[in-house]
């Protein structure tokens, strides 16, 4: 599958000067065939901080799809989220879990350990989502926040899940940042049964 969005990378040539390094669609598209109507980009991802700054860098994207940065490291990343079917809300917990495992990370799905949402998972990031075109639904343990273009979640770490109840696509862009949950926190995740 083709990319979606244009990313343009810039780089250094041999004497230091800023120059394009490569400039068309970016190629890390993923679908999952269980969550049909899913796509996302991956645009670019750092492997640590500070993330180094070398003259040309190949594309960091490609390689097997993850959902979290690796240690230290960010994803920024757009998605495109297809309105919500029956088949997502009638999913079981091991389906959902099935979902998460081919997008990168089964242990992310907390669906049937206090998610109530197909779609509920926790990771251990920081994450800013930025509604790019669209509404959506922005699912927490106990309340829904609505959601249109143009504004911004700051993602905490916090159960979740992205519930699209428009009929119509939306768009958003993610920056995911490692993060590390603090050890009372993550303490009260397994009393409440909830996970991470």
């Amino acid at each position: 599958m083709t990319g979606f969005i244009r990313c343009v990378v810039t780089g250094h040539d041999k004497i230091g000067k800023a120059i394009v390094i490569s400039d068309g669609l970016a190629p890390t598209v993923k679908t999952n065939p269980l969550r049909p109507g899913h796509r996302s980009t991956d645009i670019w991802k750092t492997n640590g901080a500070p993330a180094p700054i070398t003259k040309n860098e190949p594309d960091p994207t490609l390689g097997p799809r993850t959902i979290h940065p690796a240690p230290q490291g960010t994803v920024i990343r757009i998605a495109e989220i297809a309105p919500e079917s029956e088949a997502i809300r009638n999913l079981t917990p091991e389906q959902a879990r099935e979902v998460f495992k081919a997008a990168g990370n089964e242990n992310a799905s907390t669906f049937g350990r206090g998610g109530r949402h197909p779609m509920m998972h926790r990771t251990e990031t920081i994450d800013y989502a930025v509604i790019l075109e669209g509404e959506l639904t922005l699912l927490l343990d106990d309340e829904d926040v609505q959601l249109k273009t143009g504004d911004v979640v700051i993602q905490r770490g916090t159960n979740h899940a992205w519930s699209n109840r428009s009929g119509r696509i939306c768009r958003i862009l993610y920056v995911l940042v490692d993060g590390r949950f603090d050890p009372e926190l993550e303490a009260s995740f397994k009393k409440a049964g909830s996970g991470h």
